[in-house]
């Protein structure tokens, strides 16, 4: 059995496509023997009006305590030039990028495809098992 101890998390996403953000919580908690803090924020806890530099800074702070960073492939990430700071920043620190593919599609966004270290669809054993791999 795997050892249980928590996966430290950021998982990218678009507050205006919450809905996949929320699926992917719901199959990592549904996950047996696994364990993860989720260091992201989501819609719920969303941020005040800030500034670019300042959302950067508080981007940069989620991600540098990450193990595995956690891209969800949709085309909205071509079009999103958060997302791909975000990328941008955690090739920088030389941390995993975990690539999810777009939900019932074959392809991948570019941008995703060329930083992630691993690209896997949605089901929760394939997810899981790449976060440990990559940790």
């Amino acid at each position: 059995m795997p050892s249980l101890f928590d996966h430290r998390l950021f998982i990218s996403h678009s507050w205006r496509h919450g809905e996949k953000y929320q699926r992917i919580l719901n199959f990592l908690d549904s996950a047996r023997n696994f364990q993860y803090r989720n260091l992201s924020v989501p819609v719920d806890r969303r941020f005040p009006s800030m500034t670019q530099t300042e959302l950067r800074e508080e981007l940069r702070q989620q991600i540098r305590p990450a193990q595995v960073v956690v891209i969800l492939g949709g085309m909205y990430v071509s079009h999103s030039n958060w997302i791909q700071f975000e990328i941008d920043f955690a090739r920088s620190l030389m941390k995993p990028i975990l690539g999810i593919r777009p939900w019932g599609a074959q392809r991948m966004p570019a941008a995703v495809n060329n930083a992630a270290n691993i690209v896997v669809g949605w089901n929760t054993d394939s997810i899981v098992n790449a976060i440990r791999q990559l940790r």
